[in-house]
């Protein structure tokens, strides 16, 4: 298995275990800190394997540049608004604002990470 195989499977297992907690911490009636805590290892391991897919592949699909260089800004943001969420929420402030945000946000990013390079063609 190559490094950019193995590199591709961290990034898309990470992010779907961060999802998968973030609903889980999102959701549940009292907040739960070893959740919201284990989320942020999450977070900086979906930036490492991101970073480094996007070294590999920023510079060898030469028509869609600017495409990677958005999917990282949208994914840093996907990341920021799950982190406030859980923040305002734990504060007891009002999330729908940027639950409408993070949604938008995620559609995004999952559109564009999917469709470029090492993803599916829609």
């Amino acid at each position: 298995m190559s490094f950019l195989t193995s590199t591709t499977h961290l990034h898309i297992t990470t992010w779907v275990l961060a999802l998968v907690l973030f609903f889980i911490a999102a959701l549940a009636s009292k907040p739960n800190k070893g959740v919201h805590m284990t989320l942020r290892v999450m977070y900086i391991l979906i930036i490492i394997s991101g970073g480094a897919l996007f070294m590999e592949w920023r510079g060898n699909v030469a028509e869609s540049n600017m495409f990677y260089d958005m999917k990282v800004l949208f994914g840093i943001l996907v990341i920021g608004f799950m982190e406030m969420i859980l923040v305002r929420k734990t504060k007891g402030k009002s999330t729908t604002m940027f639950w409408g945000l993070f949604a938008i946000v995620l559609l995004v990013t999952l559109y564009l990470g999917l469709s470029m390079g090492i993803g599916m063609n829609f």
